[in-house]
């Protein structure tokens, strides 16, 4: 399944489940033929994310709509500004209003979130990366807000990378065995499929570059020190990703090591929801 079918079983299920049986509240006291007009407008400093998004959702109700953008995603957006105007069935507006005000204040805390972490990182070669800390059923359009403020969306999910993370690794025996036991799978059943494995210590680094046969290295819960020692160790080998512990205040400090990628859940699960609004205007 492609992200444009991804999405339009999101916003199925989501109005499914907002308007059940029927929006009795719209449909007690407003015409099913009436038209209307409605105006997002912006009530709080950040980045804007899920215009693309909001379009799609009106659309799917209701394909003829008239949506007439007035900035787009990934723009600064400040309190006072308009975002769009949508003209359609006041059907349409109202069934759709709180899905997409839902959707555009979700994605734009985490747009805004991810751009101030990824302005940490300017001059240093290090990438962003997000993680599968999502909510269920809505990470399509949280890691798209995380594309949107700048950052790098690691794996999707469990299909699309093998990640050889502590408890596969105990589970399983020891660091090197997971390790050949994972390529010899991909050899088998998924060529091309890449290989992460987790370090948690000095010691871990040394066996995975003994042992070889991955992509990436992720030193998990590393200092800035150990990092460098680690980077030291793997000279270029491998690809290299920093996480566990990492926030605004030291990202810098993990970013000067050197580092390929930066993984951070929090640009996610910790980011808020922004404040907007959609009104109706009489025409």
């Amino acid at each position: 399944m492609n992200n444009d079918e991804q999405l339009e079983l999101l916003i199925k299920n989501a109005l499914q489940e907002d308007i059940g049986d029927g929006d009795h509240s719209t449909l007690c006291c407003i015409d099913a033929a009436a038209k209307g007009k409605a105006v997002l407008k912006i009530k709080q400093d950040g980045v804007l994310a899920g215009m693309d998004v909001a379009e799609k959702i009106f659309r799917y109700m209701q394909p003829d709509i008239i949506f007439n953008a007035y900035k787009k995603d990934g723009d600064v957006m400040v309190y006072g500004e308009l975002a769009f105007d949508v003209e359609a069935n006041v059907h349409t507006i109202l069934q759709c209003e709180r899905l997409v005000l839902n959707s555009m204040q979700r994605m734009s805390g985490i747009a805004t979130l991810t751009r101030q972490y990824v302005d940490k990182l300017k001059g240093y070669k290090t990438q962003l990366l997000d993680t599968r800390k999502t909510t269920p059923n809505f990470r399509l359009l949280e890691k798209e807000a995380v594309k949107i403020g700048g950052g790098v969306n690691h794996r999707f999910g469990l299909y699309d990378m093998i990640m050889l993370k502590d408890n596969h690794i105990d589970y399983c025996g020891g660091i090197e065995k997971a390790i050949d036991k994972a390529y010899d799978y991909v050899q088998v059943k998924k060529p091309g499929l890449k290989i992460e494995v987790e370090t948690r210590s000095i010691d871990d680094v040394k066996k995975v570059l003994a042992t070889g046969k991955i992509n990436r290295i992720m030193l998990d819960n590393f200092t800035p020190e150990k990092i460098t020692e680690a980077l030291h160790l793997i000279n270029g080998k491998y690809e290299t990703e920093a996480s566990g512990g990492i926030n605004l205040e030291n990202i810098e400090s993990y970013a000067a090591t050197g580092v390929d990628y930066i993984s951070s859940g929090a640009v996610i699960h910790q980011a808020k929801s922004l404040d907007l609004s959609l009104k109706a205007k009489i025409i």
